[in-house]
């Protein structure tokens, strides 16, 4: 899919590194050729922002699924995507045939399974993976329990200079809980582990990312102690990224006292002191991505007792609105949102995007940050619409989205 003349965007307000900038941007060849200060030239296409955000395509950092109508919804034009699939991505074959799937309008970006089968045992062959379109190495939903193991990987991803995604439970610890151990777990006899499981695999993973010298990236950190340890991370040197998703700071365990199963997640959810936290660390810049998680579940996996039921939220269509509700909440401004949804996630894979620079992809997005909407699980575009949003009123849609300059209908 090639641009077939080069798009000019009149008359919005960039999302630039720099903050909200009056002014144009030029797209040409699939790539960004002037932004601000450019006027349109003879024969581009011209397209009037009137007013609205002229924002990067989000680029979401650990989705379980491939979802295009969704994350078009949600202005996503690049996904990574976990290795949980079944099989698999343990093999350069599958990751191969994954980095094809999506084009040519998204491009998905395959992230290797750290262990054959991601069992935590045998390493898998990463740098054939990396050849064959991987980006990053990542433990799944699960935790490699194994020291050894553990370390292995992070030496071996260091040698590579990929990114690995780390897991943060400590799988003895968390069982088959499903919830926060605290008053609303008690209460409702629901299995749980401790908020501390978190912190305590951190503690580890630094350690040994520290030994080895290895990128790495908690896809989500939601607790005040393992939080505090990121930060300490990051003050000492240590090349430490942490994501969370909207769930984890728009919502706390009380979500779970009626038994939804759309707020069945993992990790679960947790204290409204552990929520505030998350704010706090986005806000200060301890929590570096804001991503879907996106994994939508049908009603075999969600209609079922909250104990039994598959952890997972469908995100995709809801990240942008969740995350431009900071701004709202006086939490960031809009500059930074957008850093963590795209410019950060873009960083961590290595992916030219995420920023509206000369020279990057095209992966534009046109935003109305005050469109009202209500979230509906029922009208959604995912394949399954298990959100625990459902319901919700809320602000910001995407009107019209381009992947390297080509605009993607919606």
């Amino acid at each position: 899919m090639k641009q077939s003349r080069p798009l000019t965007i009149t008359g919005g307000k960039l999302v630039a590194p720099g903050g909200i900038l009056g002014g144009n941007l030029r797209i040409a060849d699939g790539r960004i050729s002037a932004c601000g200060d450019t006027q349109p030239q003879e024969g581009d296409e011209i397209v009037d922002a009137r007013g609205k955000l002229v924002s990067p395509g989000l680029v979401d950092l650990g989705v379980f699924a491939v979802d295009k109508p969704a994350f078009h919804f949600g202005g996503i034009t690049r996904a990574a995507l976990m290795p949980d699939q079944s099989p698999a991505l343990d093999l350069p074959s599958r990751v191969s045939y994954i980095a094809k799937s999506g084009k040519p309008d998204l491009w998905v970006h395959p992230l290797a399974a750290a262990t054959r089968g991601l069992e935590g045992g045998e390493i898998a062959e990463i740098a054939l993976m990396r050849e064959a379109g991987a980006l990053g190495v990542a433990t799944g939903r699960g935790w490699i329990a194994d020291s050894g193991v553990m370390l292995r990987l992070l030496q071996y991803a260091a040698m590579l200079d990929m990114p690995v995604i780390a897991h943060a439970e400590d799988a003895a610890l968390v069982g088959s809980a499903v919830a926060t151990a605290g008053e609303y777990a008690t209460r409702r006899g629901l299995p749980s582990a401790p908020a501390e499981a978190e912190a305590i695999a951190i503690a580890r993973d630094l350690a040994l990312a520290e030994m080895a010298g290895a990128r790495i990236h908690f896809r989500q950190v939601t607790t005040r102690a393992g939080l505090e340890l990121v930060r300490r991370a990051k003050a000492g040197g240590q090349r430490v990224t942490a994501g969370i998703t909207p769930a984890h700071f728009m919502l706390s365990d009380l979500a779970t006292v009626d038994f939804r199963t759309f707020a069945r997640l993992s990790p679960p959810l947790r204290s409204e002191d552990d929520r505030q936290t998350v704010r706090e660390a986005i806000a200060d810049g301890t929590i570096d991505v804001v991503s879907s998680g996106h994994d939508p579940r049908g009603p075999e996996d969600k209609r079922q007792p909250f104990a039994d039921a598959e952890p997972g939220m469908a995100g995709a269509e809801t990240l942008l609105a969740m995350a431009l509700s900071l701004v709202v909440d006086e939490v960031v401004g809009m500059a930074r949102v957008f850093e963590l949804v795209s410019t950060n996630p873009a960083s961590i894979l290595g992916v030219p995007a995420g920023a509206l620079e000369v020279g990057l992809e095209g992966d534009v997005a046109l935003v109305d940050p005050d469109k009202p909407w209500v979230v509906q699980s029922a009208r959604m575009a995912a394949t399954a619409g298990n959100t625990p949003f459902d319901g919700q009123p809320t602000q910001g849609r995407v009107l019209r989205l381009w992947k390297g300059g080509v605009e993607i209908q919606l």
